[in-house]
């Protein structure tokens, strides 16, 4: 599939139908076009099956409901329509986006009460999202933004408004050379990258910091799960600054990263070691299964 996200070929499910890609429009007045009332998932499709599929289901509709907008779609619905998107669109491994958000209306200032929710279901191919990382391990910058306190946003939520730092952390980052950005939260502890999570190793042991101000993800919780299985112990905990020049290795998860070994963060580096390598592999094989 080539050319802009807006110009392609396949179909778009919207609202219980499925509508020509290039079709799928929405009006200008759209309330989540101006003020961020939008929360979505992004889910990875592997020979057809769509990995933890249900449980992102799941959590969307608990994102809708944490920034007061209930998806009047139930999780039943919800699959049945991802899989109606990769069927007629002949896709087994893809990525998966669905979205939901407050559209035009009666209202049209902050509030939005009045305004019909929506969703949408997109799929596409897409390969390794920071490209040859999982070889040579990705490189970051370190954000000069931090993930905000839980008294100031719905951190639990994976809504849109709470990706705008993120793009500007991305931006800063590709523009140094680098990959992507970590981020550290409201008081100052080590958080996430701006679309993944981050472990660290040291001394054969993992760290990684507790998602108390940032999404806790899918493939977070997986990782830690195959950790356990193997009996390596998990440090969920606050990861101080300071920390980073003791650490190993270093790897991200999430559904587009999966796993990613990374190499550096601002000044500091990591080997892309035996344990990192086994993370990569022992993820692939679990999703392939």
């Amino acid at each position: 599939m080539a050319g802009g996200y807006n110009d392609r070929d396949g179909k778009i499910w919207m609202d219980g139908e499925l509508v020509d890609w290039r079709g799928a429009n929405v009006h200008l007045l759209t309330h989540a076009m101006h003020y961020a009332s939008s929360v979505f998932e992004g889910e990875r499709a592997y020979g057809g099956t769509i990995f933890k599929s249900r449980a992102h289901s799941e959590r969307l509709l608990g994102s809708g409901v944490a920034i007061d907008m209930p998806i009047p779609w139930t999780v039943d619905e919800i699959e049945a329509a991802k899989q109606e998107v990769l069927a007629v669109n002949g896709l087994t491994d893809a990525y998966v986006r669905a979205i939901a958000w407050r559209g035009a209306g009666e209202d049209m200032g902050v509030s939005s009460s009045r305004n019909p929710v929506r969703l949408a279901i997109a799929a596409w191919e897409w390969g390794a999202y920071y490209g040859d990382a999982k070889m040579k391990g990705a490189k970051l910058d370190i954000a000069k933004w931090k993930r905000p306190s839980p008294e100031t946003a719905p951190s639990h939520a994976k809504a849109a408004g709470l990706y705008m730092i993120c793009t500007m952390s991305k931006h800063a980052a590709e523009a140094k050379g680098c990959s992507d950005a970590m981020m550290f939260d409201y008081r100052g502890y080590v958080a996430e990258a701006t679309g993944a999570n981050i472990f660290f190793v040291k001394g054969g042991e993992v760290h990684t910091p507790k998602p108390d101000c940032f999404l806790n993800g899918l493939t977070r919780q997986t990782v830690i799960g195959l950790l356990n299985e193997r009996q390596i112990k998990v440090h969920e905990r606050h990861i101080m600054p300071e920390e980073l020049e003791g650490f190993e290795q270093c790897w991200l998860t999430g559904t587009a990263a999966e796993v990613t070994p990374v190499g550096q963060i601002g000044d500091y580096n990591f080997e892309v070691g035996s344990l990192a390598r086994d993370m990569v592999q022992t993820y692939e094989k679990l999703v392939r299964g």
